[in-house]
């Protein structure tokens, strides 16, 4: 027991002091391609080796240039936590029916190379990205919807 909380201090202490371990995350289908992160552009976009930049599918986190000062301190918050889980590291993404957006970005799940942590969804439970569902990619619309009203009801992140 004692290994297991020193574990979870120690997971806290790397994501940041309210950070959770991650739940039960989705693992990723067989035909998710790995890539490897070459730059943190925001909260909900990377850049990413072989296919450039991918919006991550499902989620929205505040806007870096966002007029009011507090809505640019989450960006800055959900850009850092999402630079900590992916900056620089090999990272499997899975699209849904529509690859691409209107800007041309891949739109994708994501997941860190060891399977465990679904980007997207842990984006939501810790409160760094509110639900954005686009039909057609709403694989795991439902699964979001859940993450987020626990983030809020928690009070977490832009919940708080």
């Amino acid at each position: 027991m004692l290994l297991a909380y020193a574990g979870v201090l120690a997971y806290q202490r790397w994501m940041g002091r309210d950070a959770l371990p991650p739940g039960p995350h989705p693992s990723p289908p067989p035909g998710a391609v790995a890539d490897y992160v070459v730059r943190v552009i925001d909260g909900d976009t990377i850049e990413t080796r072989e296919l450039g930049r991918v919006r991550y599918i499902g989620v929205d986190t505040p806007e870096m240039n966002a007029p009011d000062p507090d809505v640019r301190r989450m960006a800055r918050m959900a850009r850092e936590a999402n630079v900590r889980l992916v900056g620089g590291r090999t990272v499997l993404l899975a699209t849904d029916v529509q690859e691409r957006d209107r800007y041309g970005r891949t739109l994708a799940y994501v997941w860190t190379a060891d399977r465990q942590v679904m980007v997207n969804a842990w984006l939501l439970e810790q409160g760094y990205a509110r639900v954005l569902t686009v039909p057609p990619n709403v694989r795991y619309a439902d699964f979001f919807v859940a993450l987020q009203q626990r983030a809020r009801r928690e009070g977490r992140g832009l919940w708080r």
